[in-house]
């Protein structure tokens, strides 16, 4: 008996001390919810902003990426610029005269709208280690070293276009319109042989050295619209920057008037009986849709000119919405230069 009751106390003993019985517990179908509801609450604006934050950021960059584009592009123009020794006008270019028809005919691209000559001009282009420094040394324009050779100096014509056709390599993203873009043409001169002024063969020169086969060996530079080009045979465009503005209709900055070339340049008209027409200073597209976006004031007679680029930095971000907006003027970066070309004939 004594045992049994001694068992019976132990086995109590033992439960009072083990506590109550541990049970598992999750959550309620409300409580989720409710959780989800917050979480929505919290997060979508945080989402919002950190994508207008990433949009934000891509526009300045491509805004910033565009005003770079133009700034190189007009200081590579103003560099090129800076050896010219004759600059064409726009009578000599667009118009010219019974005697010399206008020297667009014998430009390339010749009679394509969507192709036009701005700025065209000739310079000496300098050709290293290329003459030898006398008769005695045998070396060829191709084996010259410094010590054998000098530099030469030969006449080369350039010419920047403004290229509006629809190419999709430079057109993305796809879209309505494209940007057009400027592009850079140059028929240079060869190589000759100081002793026999005949130029040197192709055995004996690099391709840089030779004569491109659309210049002219006619041309003289006393007489600049004539035998400009030989008219055939033009090496391909080397494009310089994409992304020009090409709105049909351009309120913020249309192309000066030939009136204000001349103020922009301090063109003073020649006294009577020479005639002057301000209209020929300045060099644009002249097409009802130009927006004006490239155009140059030139005065041959100074041998100066004005320079100015418009870029476009929505086309970047969007095809179709590229309209000019006075709130977004920050998209349309503009840059102008104006030179005095330093190089001059014997000189």
């Amino acid at each position: 008996m004594k045992t049994l009751l001694r068992l019976l106390l132990k086995s109590q003993h033992q439960q009072n001390r083990s506590g109550p019985a541990q049970t598992d517990k999750g959550m309620t179908l409300v409580e989720l919810l409710v959780g989800a509801i917050m979480a929505f609450l919290i997060i979508t604006p945080m989402l919002g902003f950190v994508v207008d934050m990433l949009n934000t950021d891509r526009r300045e960059q491509v805004k910033s990426n565009t005003e770079q584009d133009i700034q190189a592009a007009v200081d590579f123009i103003a560099q090129d610029l800076s050896q010219a020794i004759y600059i064409y006008d726009n009578k000599a270019i667009n118009v010219g005269t019974a005697a010399n028809p206008a020297i667009r005919n014998q430009l390339p691209d010749n009679g394509n709208p969507n192709r036009i000559p701005i700025l065209v001009f000739w310079k000496r282009q300098q050709i290293e280690k290329s003459v030898p420094i006398n008769q005695t040394v045998t070396a060829k324009p191709n084996t010259c070293t410094a010590a054998d050779c000098n530099d030469a100096y030969v006449l080369s014509l350039v010419a920047y276009y403004q290229f509006k056709d629809n190419d999709v390599t430079w057109c993305q993203p796809l879209g309505v319109s494209c940007p057009t873009r400027i592009a850079r043409y140059e028929i240079r001169d060869g190589v000759k042989d100081p002793s026999t002024l005949a130029y040197y063969t192709d055995a004996e020169t690099e391709i840089g050295q030779r004569k491109d086969p659309a210049f002219n060996e006619n041309f003289d530079i006393s007489k600049p619209t004539v035998n400009v080009t030989t008219g055939t045979v033009f090496k391909s465009a080397e494009v310089l920057v994409n992304y020009i503005d090409h709105n049909p209709i351009d309120p913020p900055s249309q192309a000066p008037t030939g009136a204000q070339c001349q103020t922009l340049l301090g063109v003073t008209p020649p006294p009577a009986p020479a005639t002057f027409n301000a209209s020929d200073l300045l060099i644009t597209d002249t097409s009802s849709s130009s927006a004006h976006s490239f155009y140059a004031c030139v005065d041959t007679s100074k041998n100066i000119a004005r320079v100015t680029l418009r870029g476009n930095s929505l086309r970047r971000l969007q095809p179709n919405d590229t309209a000019y907006n006075p709130n977004k003027s920050a998209f349309f970066p503009t840059a102008s230069v104006q030179v005095q070309g330093l190089g001059a004939v014997g000189k």
